[in-house]
Formats: C-alpha cells, structure tokens, sequence
C-alpha cells in the first residue's frame, strides 16, 4: 500500500453556486433556442428553406397510384404534328373533339383548352351547340376583373348547361405550385368547379388554400392524344363515368409549371388533374396544427440544454443529433400520413439549443480550469499546470500515469514547541513565511507541491511532466531549502525576536510514482502514490534519528549526475519495511537536523562498503 498526500488547494469542486449558475445558464440557452426559432419562423424567415423540406418529403414518399377516375386529353406534341395545327385551334375541331368526348358518356368534362381569337360565325355556332349538348362541362378562363366570362358568340356559359372556373395558381416564392385556391377574383378555381361537378357538391371553402397531393411525377395520370381521339382512335368506354381534364401538354404552349413533384416542368392540364384528385380524395395533406408544431419548437429547443444538466457534453450533442434523426423520420411518417409538420423551426430550436449548450459548457470549462490554474500555480510551475490542464479531460481528473520521479518530503524541526508558546496569528504568519521560502525553491527547481501537511511539504519532481533530470532537481532543491532558505526564514525569525530559528529534515526517493488526479465527480486532488513516496516520508522521519538534515535513497544518488559530495551512510531498516535501504546524504558541512529531541547517530542495522562514487 502507497500513501497519498492531498492538495489542500487545488480542489476542485462542482459547487451548488457553480452548478446553480451552469444551470440559469443551459435555461437561458433554452428560452433563447425556442424564442429565436419561433420568432424567426413567424416572420417567414424559414419560409423558403421548410418549402424545401416539403419537396425532400415528396421525393421521398415517390409515386402513389392516380385516382383511376381521372384521365388526360392531350394536346401533345402528337397531336400538334399529327393535326397539322398550332393553337388557337378551329373551333370547329372543339366542337367534334366534345362531341367525341360526350359519345363516351364521361362524368365530367374539364374542358382546359379556350376559345381565344376571332373567327367565323359558324365555327362560333359549332362549339356553342356542342357545349349545350356535352354533359356536365366545366369551362376554363382566365379571372380578369371586369371582363364577362362567355363562351363563342357572347353566349353565357350557365345558360348552355356549362360551369367556368378560372385557371389562375398560387406560386410560391421559388416560383413552384404546392396549393391550390378556392376561387379567382370573378369565379371559383378551375379545379374546385370540375369536383364540384363530380362529387355534386362544393368543397369546405376553409379547406383552401389546400396542399396539392400530387401523385408523382409528369405522365402519372393516364393521357390519350386529341389527334387520336379526333380519329375515332380511342378504344370505346375509355371515358365512361370518368373525369376529363382536356389541355395542352407540349411544352412549346408554355402551359407548364414547376411543382415539388419531379424537377420536370408539370403541364397546366396534369397540374389540375392531381387538383381534383385531391379535392376527391378529401384533401389527403394538411398542416399540423399549430399547437403541435410549437410543441415541437419548445420540445426540441430545450431537449439538449436539460440533457446537458446531467450528461458530458459529447452525450448531449448525441442526444441532438438523434433527435435531430427522430424529427426528420417523424416528419416523413406523418407526411406520408397526410401531415405536413414544420421541420425547419424545431430543427433550428435544436441546433441553437445544442450550440447554446456546448458555449455554456466551453465557457464553464474555461472558467473552470482558469479558476484550476490561478489554484495549481501556487503549488507547480506554469508548464506544469498547462500540460496538467492538457491531458485532463471534461472533469479534470487526470488519469493516473506511472513516471520515474523523485519524490521529496521536508518537515520543520521543533515547530512543535514554538506553537505553544505564541499567538495563533504569530504561528500562522512563521507558518505561511517558512512555507513560502520552501515553496519557491521547489517550484524554480521544476518541483511540484503534492501537499502541505502542517509545517511539511511533500513535493515531487518529474510528475506529472516527465524531466529526466528529476533526481538533480531534487537534490538541488534540498540544498537550496536546508542552505539560503532556512538561512533566510531563521534570519527573518531574529528580527523579530522570535528565536534563534529552526531546523529541517528532507528525505528524498527516486523510482516509480503513480501519479494523477483523483477523487470524485465532486472533488479531485492531486496524488503521488506508490512505494517510492513511502521510502520518501520515512526517510524524512529518519532524519530526526541521525547527524544529517538530508537523507536520500541510493535510487536517487545513482540518478543525480551531481554526486562529488555525496556520502554513504550505510543501509538503514526504515520503519514498516522488511528490506535495508542504502542511504546517503550530503557532506557539505552546517546541516541543520535536530529535531524536537536531541538527535543521536545509531549505528545502521546493517553495513555494506560503499559503492565507488558516481562520475
């Protein structure tokens, strides 16, 4: 078993103040995270970037299968060659294309193409007659303010037994269509008049502007040419109690529109195809309520802040990043569900909740080792603490590390008896002076202070920064204590007619040392353990035993590259070991180690010639 010796110091402790003050902190983070992002959020700052995530949403759920109700009659790029025309189209070739249509006795027809242009009469008497006899025809217009909506030959579209509804869109700010309308500035939508027609009944008007289900990509719905069904090329019953959305498909008719579909350009006529099918299939996405979105913001603006409370920094920041993970697969299952969830401004809340609390931990950890070095640097050198600080991790215990050190104890000689006889505040003053002496000699020699226990220090060198030159440290310091310093401490002590001064006693080991921090989450001292620290501390009580005030270990003399005044004192028996340990000292003369009884030289236990003197 090692002995330790305790830094009185340098502690550290998690106080309920500094725990407190970490804890407003992580608070503050968290209200910050979850007002900034809802702030942010209501002033649509995240308006273009959550649209984003929509489209990521559609991608990833893919193509569902169309309504089988619905089907396209294209004006395409076929037909256009087939048909040898180019829009506007005769009227007459209207007329024939709806009487096609209403031969295979459709539910509605949503008729997209307009009666744009002038043109003869008769061609105007061709398309009004096969408006009237058409079944359940919905008209498309464009809604200008003040203009009439009429069909060929100012004839009222009501009156022939037809409904109009404007083709006007909503755009988003990235130019894509996503929702839909209810009504235009004169009429309702396009779209909403061909459900109407087909379900009997309006749609809820609170429903819009409602999300666009699409389906996928351009080419979903099932589409036949109008050059193939003007040639009678369309097998019988293709339309039968369908809805037919009739409209332009070639690109080159501009009728095309950007959508979170596919990249690919979607036509007016697919556009309003996935319109309807939405409005049939009851408006299959919608937002989330709000409550739960702003849930969602509170939920995740505070989850890492608290999570921190109780765990490292490293584990909070996963904790994010799962969440993080948890809320874009929430978001893809609740739209593939129907709902559309805000992921931007959650996602926002967790970043600056995971950012808030990582400077919260950065600046705590900072205050805390700042707060360890001003401690630290009143017991080892700067370097010391720097690399001490280094190598330590989250808590500031450093992991325990074996070195070759010397390991050096210093007890003050006949102390005992002065503190009788003085004030508390005298023995203190002498105290503090003494140590301060002693301190700096250990400290400019690369020492570090282990512990002040009463009036003794125990300091050790080459821990826990390896030097190599540890034992001649040591052994310089020891000279430097038992020489100028206690000169100087005993010569301070007669100015003040406090006595004639005082002697010391070192002992000093030189071999392995566990050294590192240790202790608890709630408080870590600095050790120096093993079977060298104890050689060290008996040593050190030996000195009260024999003519010299310093006493070394041969580990330590065959270490020190100065050795042309050391002498061998023979091999001692120290007290608790079963072995002799070859002892040395030095031979400078004036070596001060009486102790609080008169000292005496017993003859070693055991002799042994001295080794030849090291060079």
């Amino acid at each position: 078993m090692g002995t330790s010796a305790r830094k009185s110091g340098a502690v550290s402790e998690v106080s309920p103040r500094r725990s407190h003050r970490r804890a407003l902190l992580l608070s503050a983070v968290a209200v910050g995270a979850v007002g900034l992002s809802l702030g942010v959020g209501a002033a649509g700052a995240l308006g273009s970037l959550e649209l984003d995530t929509v489209d990521a949403r559609f991608k990833l759920r893919g193509a569902r299968t169309p309504r089988s109700e619905i089907v396209l009659v294209a004006l395409d790029g076929r037909s256009v060659s087939e048909l040898g025309l180019r829009p506007p189209l005769p009227r007459s070739l209207h007329a024939r294309a709806l009487d096609r249509l209403r031969a295979d006795r459709p539910r509605v027809i949503a008729y997209d193409l307009q009666f744009i242009g002038r043109t003869e009469a008769d061609e105007d008497r061709a398309v009004v007659r096969a408006i009237r006899r058409a079944n359940a025809i919905v008209l498309a217009t464009h809604d200008v303010r003040g203009s009439p909506l009429r069909v060929p030959a100012g004839r009222d579209a009501e009156r022939l037994g037809a409904r109009v509804g404007t083709v006007g869109l909503l755009h988003d700010a990235d130019g894509k269509i996503r929702r839909t309308p209810y009504t235009g500035t004169q009429s309702r939508s396009f779209s909403v008049v061909a459900a109407d027609r087909a379900l009997g009944r309006a749609p809820d008007p609170r429903a819009f502007p409602a999300w666009i289900d699409y389906a996928g990509p351009p080419g979903t719905f099932p589409a036949y040419s109008l050059s193939r069904l003007l040639a009678g090329d369309v097998p019988p019953g293709s339309f039968r109690n369908k809805l037919v959305v009739v409209g332009a498909t070639d690109p080159i008719e501009r009728d095309i529109f950007a959508t979170p579909a596919s990249r690919t350009l979607m036509s007016g006529a697919e556009l309003n195809a996935n319109v309807i099918a939405t409005i049939l299939n009851g408006f299959p996405l919608a937002s989330a309520p709000a409550f739960l979105d702003y849930g969602l913001v509170v939920l995740l603006g505070v989850l890492v802040p608290v999570a921190a409370l109780g765990l490292r920094t490293p584990w909070a920041l996963a904790v994010s990043v799962t969440a993080f993970a948890g809320l874009l697969v929430a978001a893809q299952l609740s739209f593939n569900a129907g709902t559309i969830i805000a992921v931007s401004p959650p996602a926002l809340a967790l970043a600056l909740g995971a950012a808030g609390a990582v400077v919260v931990d950065l600046l705590t950890s900072l205050r805390e080792r700042q707060r360890i070095r001003r401690v630290f640097s009143r017991f080892v050198p700067d370097q010391v603490v720097e690399d001490v600080l280094r190598r330590t991790d989250d808590d500031l215990r450093l992991g325990g590390v074996t070195l070759e050190a010397t390991v050096l104890f210093c007890d003050l000689r006949g102390f005992t008896s002065f503190a009788e006889g003085f004030s508390g505040a005298t023995v203190i003053d002498v105290l503090n002076r003494y140590l301060t002496e002693m301190s700096e000699a250990i400290l400019e020699h690369g020492g570090t202070i282990v512990a002040y226990l009463g009036d003794g220090i125990m300091a050790v060198f080459g821990a826990p920064i390896e030097q190599t030159d540890h034992a001649d440290r040591a052994v310089a310091a020891a000279r430097e204590m038992l020489g100028v310093r206690l000169e100087r401490f005993n010569a301070w002590l007669a100015e003040r007619g406090l006595g004639e001064g005082f002697g010391a006693g070192i002992g000093l080991c030189s071999g392995p040392v566990r050294s590192g921090n240790v202790g608890s989450d709630k408080r870590i001292e600095y050790a120096a353990v093993g079977d060298t620290t104890n050689v060290a501390a008996r040593l050190q009580a030996t000195t009260k035993e024999t003519g010299h005030a310093l006493l070394m270990a041969e580990a330590t003399r065959a270490q020190a590259r100065r050795s042309d005044d050391l002498v061998y004192l023979g091999e001692y028996l120290l007290p608790g070991r079963s072995t002799p340990t070859r002892v040395w000292s030095v031979s400078s003369p004036g070596e001060r180690g009486t102790g609080d009884a008169a000292p005496s030289v017993p003859p070693p236990p055991q002799t042994a010639p001295p080794p030849p003197k090291a060079t």
